[in-house]
């Protein structure tokens, strides 16, 4: 068991990584996996003090070659905050200490509060109001991407920044499983994927977050917006550019890298 102050250095050393746009060390000196989380809530309550909002979560390691990298079994997950949130052909100003990587995924805004832990296929299914197209930027606050599940959990799953399209379709009658998915950079396509790529069904990482979130007390409810996990490789990004992520069936956005 990590203790208590462990925990509070790790958490301290990401946020000062944050407020100074400086990488850091790795946080897993200092903590065990199964105390990542609760390094995460410390930083979420302190940026929740500060005036950020919450508008919902991220789900990440979906893909089981990512899990086996990082020697686990299961997704992670991180809060998403208003001002992560960027316009379809939004410009992001390239920063001092950005490390940031982009991926395409579906995203789910929800329209009925989730509030169990054992929530069904079913509950999830009428709770989704829309599902639209996005890019996540992933960050680390650890220098180089030296992480372990405990780093990337612990640093809100490397979350960032992310957009959504400006499309948006109801579940009936969409293909979530064989929706091809293309992301170019610029004129090349840097990756490429399905939405089978993401736990199987991006709807099995939804139902897996929903029952999570219960339990942790942070329940998914009416209006979040849930990014389900990418759909094919993560790409890094330089400044200059212009990402777009194409969803067969669900339409484009995009994200420009300024310089």
């Amino acid at each position: 068991m990590t203790s208590e102050t462990n925990i509070r250095q790790a958490a301290e050393r990401l946020w000062d990584a944050w407020k100074r746009d400086q990488p850091v060390p790795p946080v897993r000196d200092l903590i065990a996996a199964d105390d990542a989380y609760a390094v995460q809530e410390i930083n979420t309550q302190a940026r929740l003090a500060e005036g950020g909002r919450l508008v919902g979560r991220k789900i990440g390691l979906t893909n089981p070659a990512v899990q086996k990298q990082l020697g686990v079994d299961q997704p992670d997950y991180g809060m998403l905050f208003a001002d992560m949130d960027l316009p379809h052909l939004g410009e992001l100003t390239w920063s001092e200490g950005a490390q940031w990587k982009a991926e395409a995924e579906l995203a789910f805004i929800i329209g009925r509060d989730l509030p169990h832990a054992d929530s069904s296929m079913a509950e999830v299914f009428r709770a989704v109001e829309y599902v639209a197209p996005a890019i996540e930027i992933v960050g680390s606050r650890v220098a180089n991407w030296d992480i372990s599940f405990a780093d990337t959990v612990a640093d809100n799953a490397s979350s960032a920044f992310f957009t959504l399209g400006p499309f948006a379709r109801r579940l009936a009658g969409i293909d979530l499983l064989d929706c091809r998915m293309e992301m170019g950079a610029g004129d090349e396509v840097v990756s490429q994927g399905s939405g089978r790529a993401c736990l199987g069904s991006p709807l099995n990482a939804l139902l897996w977050l929903a029952r999570v979130m219960a339990r942790a007390g942070r329940p998914l409810a009416e209006g979040d917006v849930v990014l389900s996990g990418a759909l094919g490789p993560m790409v890094t990004a330089r400044p200059g550019t212009t990402f777009t992520a194409r969803i067969e069936g669900f339409g484009e956005t995009a994200i420009l890298f300024g310089d």
